[in-house]
């Protein structure tokens, strides 16, 4: 079962006094480049940084008021920790956040900086699942998975939902793939809000489980993901893919030259700061030129939350 049209308009008047309506910015010369003309809807200009604050807000306003006055917890040693503490912050609620002892301290610094409270783990998956299972028990708080919670999908979409009220003639949308939170969320917004707008997704090659379970029906994992893009090396949930499989006609998959490239002609051409995840969508833009080519299509730039000492260009 999708999640229906109500729950997705829902979601979009429930986020909206929380974040910020981030602009759709455009390039002639990336329009050029890609022989389309490309809307770009930054999230990198959302609070906290990137999309993840729409998914965190929402999930946490969903919860009763026990459950607020007893807690979130999630482990993420990226853009989720820093979104699910700053919203917890806003909504008045504690946020317990698991984060790998090997996670940069500057992600540390900023979770901190929104009120997360940190427990430290290893870097392994079961690791950070068993603390965040000792936190729940301990404290009651409830635990708010980064991608695969049906209440951040739906506000993951809600970026989408701005975009195609702003350009309701889009013919694709173009986002990443991580986790699968953000496409799902895109994909039910483009479903319900227009006749002609699909999602499609991007991602490496170097992480191209997402690729994969379209081919097999049914969720692939990464084995290894040496890729630039450290934001996508997450796998696809049971609440997210079957949303996916149903909405999302295609993944297109991408190289690292070809994501570093893409990167630096936004921080060029652009002006703006955006990490090497968000780039992967405009990569797969400028791969299938023939596929975009005279469309109207809208490109989610996920985040902004980049380490400035070791850019790759």
């Amino acid at each position: 079962m999708i999640p229906s049209k109500e729950e997705v308009f829902a979601a979009y008047n429930r986020v909206r006094p929380f974040v910020h309506q981030t602009p759709v910015l455009t390039s002639h010369l990336l329009n050029a480049l890609a022989e389309t003309e490309l809307y770009f809807k930054c999230e990198n200009f959302q609070k906290m940084g990137a999309f993840k604050m729409r998914g965190a807000v929402n999930a946490i306003l969903q919860l009763s008021e026990a459950q607020k006055n007893n807690g979130v917890v999630t482990h993420s040693s990226g853009n989720f920790a820093q979104a699910l503490s700053l919203a917890a912050k806003n909504i008045g609620v504690k946020a317990y956040i698991v984060m790998p002892k090997n996670a940069p301290q500057i992600k540390k610094n900023a979770v901190k900086g929104y009120g997360g409270i940190i427990t430290e783990s290893q870097s392994t998956l079961k690791a950070r699942e068993a603390a965040a299972d000792r936190i729940q028990t301990e404290t009651g708080a409830t635990f708010i998975h980064p991608s695969n919670n049906t209440e951040v999908i739906l506000g993951q979409g809600t970026a989408a939902i701005e975009l195609l009220k702003k350009h309701p003639d889009l013919n694709y949308i173009v986002t990443p793939v991580g986790g699968g939170g953000l496409i799902a969320g895109s994909a039910l917004a483009a479903h319900y809000l227009s006749k002609k707008c699909q999602v499609i997704g991007s991602e490496p090659f170097e992480a191209d489980d997402a690729w994969r379970s379209l081919q097999s029906g049914k969720i692939e994992t990464n084995q290894t993901a040496n890729t630039i893009a450290d934001g996508l090396r997450t796998n696809l949930g049971d609440k997210n893919f079957p949303i996916i499989k149903k909405l999302v006609p295609e993944i297109i998959r991408v190289e690292e030259t070809e994501i570093i490239q893409a990167m630096q002609l936004i921080w060029e051409r652009m002006k703006i700061a955006v990490e090497p995840s968000s780039a992967v969508a405009l990569a797969a833009i400028l791969q299938k030129k023939p596929f975009f080519e005279n469309k109207k299509v809208g490109v989610i730039i996920s985040g902004g939350n980049v380490d400035l000492k070791n850019l790759p260009f």
